[in-house]
């Protein structure tokens, strides 16, 4: 297959670039039936000579270019419908009835708050030369409208409040929300690009559109991206705040799989200059070694680093509900657990030759011993809760 992208340096059209160069290349294998031949990069500075030659050639076109801002309001209906109008006909004059994918805006639905809007009115434009140009040819075309988009490489103070909000929090600059209640139907780039491939698989979803709202329906006119997030301006602010401080409080929040806070976490890590890209840890050290706390969670523990010297014995408490997993990764150690009020003692010997993870149990006391007389030995180990130093939960007794 041979896919042409207008618009291909821009926001989505990188996004849909690079992931169909993985799939090209092999690197992808998720979706083994779809074969990518040729990818056509049509963007500012592609010549009239170009398009002519991708419009000859492509079995699919994604037509992402347009204008999202501009400080001259008529340039929107020349960059969103009179292009648009350019590449149908250089596809028509070509005998090309390859399907084309239109990306449009929910401001085209021209009610609440986007009625009036000449950006909307252009991509409304747009839409209905598409479905002209449908009917006329019997091309099939797939016209998507957009809420707001997030995601990796999307450009800040441009049309993105979450891009913005991202750079801004990310590089130590304010942001600003008038009214934290108002809420944004929000799209990530990772979902959409799936729905793109979907579509270059004929698995692509479609509705009908109430107000600015998309209504799954088989035989709409109109397709979408079906896993979309409802959020406050008020609730990214909050979220945002707690990724810049996780470096200093190491509490990385609660990002369930498939949450608008995983995906916002990951639009916001890409925004980070490199002076935060790395953050120093607190090393706790003795003549016994070093303990470090790594990373904690808010509801699944905390990770940890022990570094012990050769011959140390460290550990030798209990606790009553606390427990951890031990895992060498290197050097040579015997663990011991206790049962407290018996003799009854659990032998572990570990290194970090054969990695082993070993549970210390509520209600027994424990330790680690460096067995080697000439290493250090590095032990991770994970705790079900964080420490509390009001509660701590570790009561000392020699196994």
């Amino acid at each position: 297959m041979k896919i042409l992208i207008t618009g291909a340096g821009g926001f989505v059209g990188k996004n849909l670039t690079e992931n169909l160069k993985n799939i090209q290349s092999g690197k992808n294998r998720t979706r083994p039936g779809l074969k990518i031949d040729e990818i056509y990069e049509y963007d500012l500075g592609s010549t009239a000579e170009q398009l002519q030659t991708y419009c000859e050639q492509a079995d699919f076109v994604f037509h992402l270019a347009g204008v999202n801002r501009t400080s001259d309001p008529s340039e929107y209906m020349s960059g969103n419908y009179g292009f648009s109008s350019v590449l149908l006909n250089t596809l028509e004059q070509c005998g090309n009835k390859a399907g084309v994918m239109l990306s449009s805006s929910v401001q085209a639905a021209l009610t609440g708050r986007f009625a009036g809007s000449v950006y909307g009115e252009s991509k409304l434009a747009g839409e209905e030369l598409f479905f002209a140009y449908a009917k006329r040819t019997g091309a099939p075309v797939y016209v998507y409208r957009f809420p707001n988009l997030f995601g990796k490489w999307c450009r800040p103070n441009y049309n993105s409040a979450v891009a913005t909000f991202c750079h801004n929090t990310a590089n130590d600059l304010p942001i600003t929300v008038n009214d934290r209640s108002t809420e944004l139907e929000l799209l990530y780039i990772d979902d959409l690009i799936e729905e793109m491939l979907d579509l270059l698989e004929g698995k692509e979803h479609h509705c009908i559109y109430d107000g600015v709202n998309a209504v799954a329906q088989a035989d709409g006119r109109y397709c979408y991206a079906p896993v979309t997030h409802h959020v406050t301006l008020g609730e990214i602010a909050d979220l945002l705040q707690e990724f810049k401080d996780q470096p200093k409080t190491l509490v990385v929040p609660e990002i369930p799989a498939g949450s608008f806070a995983k995906k916002l976490y990951s639009t916001y890590l890409s925004y980070l200059p490199e002076d935060r890209t790395i953050f120093d840890l607190k090393t706790n050290s003795d003549q016994r070694g070093s303990f470090t706390e790594l990373l904690k969670t808010v509801s699944g523990g905390q990770f940890s680093v022990n570094i012990s010297k050769p011959g140390i014995t460290k550990g030798q408490h209990w606790h009553n509900t606390k427990w951890e997993f031990f895992i060498v990764v290197k050097g040579h150690a015997l663990i011991e657990e206790r049962k407290i009020g018996t003799d009854e003692v659990r032998r572990f010997e570990v290194s970090g030759e054969h990695i082993q993870a070993v549970m210390m149990l509520p209600g027994y006391t424990h330790n680690i011993i460096n067995l080697s007389d000439t290493e250090e030995l590095i032990t991770l180990m994970w705790a079900n809760e964080q420490f509390d130093p009001g509660h701590p939960d570790t009561y000392y007794e020699e196994v």
